[in-house]
């Protein structure tokens, strides 16, 4: 097994946790829709891996790439949006970093001893999907083929963190239900919500922010309708 990069295991993790933390305390009075104590437990995988032409962990955050997937368009829960691998936990799973795995395993193929867990980090209340999100940071020490199951993901793709630095794709998202958050427009990626929240946070955490113009603001529709659709595990977010 390879060991992930020190600065992924160090500073970034402290500082992303230090970051959960703040927003988690920030949530804590907004109860969830069903009451008090009735968030789902979930988790997610931020997945880094070298950049191809990298071919070993790189020294620092900038030859790195990060694993998104698209939502499948026919699902019931955030569909055809962009989010990390990941979905509920079930009674087998030993812990968060299993229930990302799992996951990631049944969405796009990965295998699980490609990873190594580097960390999981503090719980996310998410409200809109009513879940309590627990992000696990893995590093793709052994990258291969990805097949995404159709019935749950439509594409995925890796992302180099310095282009999500770059502030020619910066975004303001105004969500239907109020406020205006961090996005990322990518060619054929819009990115909002939990998932574009959580990039900003590892962009800050790794040091490759740089200022960006607030100003231009996608307008989100509200999300049409759909029918239920049992096997929808989702603990994407927006």
């Amino acid at each position: 097994m390879t060991a992930a990069p020190a600065w992924l295991g160090g500073t970034v993790v402290a500082r992303l946790g230090d970051d959960f933390r703040a927003a988690r305390d920030r949530s804590a009075p907004r109860p969830p829709p069903g009451g008090a104590g009735s968030a789902r437990r979930a988790a997610v995988l931020l997945l880094f891996a070298a950049a191809a032409e990298w071919g070993t962990a790189p020294a620092s955050p900038a030859g790195t790439e990060v694993l998104l997937t698209r939502r499948a368009a026919h699902l019931r829960a955030h569909a055809g949006q962009v989010a990390f691998p990941g979905g509920r936990a079930e009674p087998g799973d030993p812990d968060p970093a299993g229930t990302a795995l799992r996951e990631a395993a049944e969405e796009v193929g990965l295998e699980r001893s490609s990873v190594t867990v580097v960390a999981e980090l503090p719980v996310l209340r998410v409200v809109p999907s009513n879940n309590d999100v627990t992000p696990v940071v893995g590093w793709w020490h052994r990258p291969g083929p990805l097949v995404p199951d159709r019935s749950e993901v439509e594409s995925v793709t890796r992302v180099r963190l310095a282009r999500l630095a770059d502030p020619a794709v910066r975004i303001g998202v105004r969500h239907p239900a109020g406020g205006v958050w961090p996005g990322f427009d990518l060619p054929g990626l819009l990115v909002w919500g939990f998932t574009a929240w959580v990039l900003d946070r590892v962009v800050a955490a790794c040091g490759l922010e740089v200022a960006w113009d607030r100003t231009p603001v996608v307008e989100l529709p509200p999300p049409a309708p759909r029918p239920a659709e049992p096997g929808d595990r989702s603990a994407a977010a927006s």
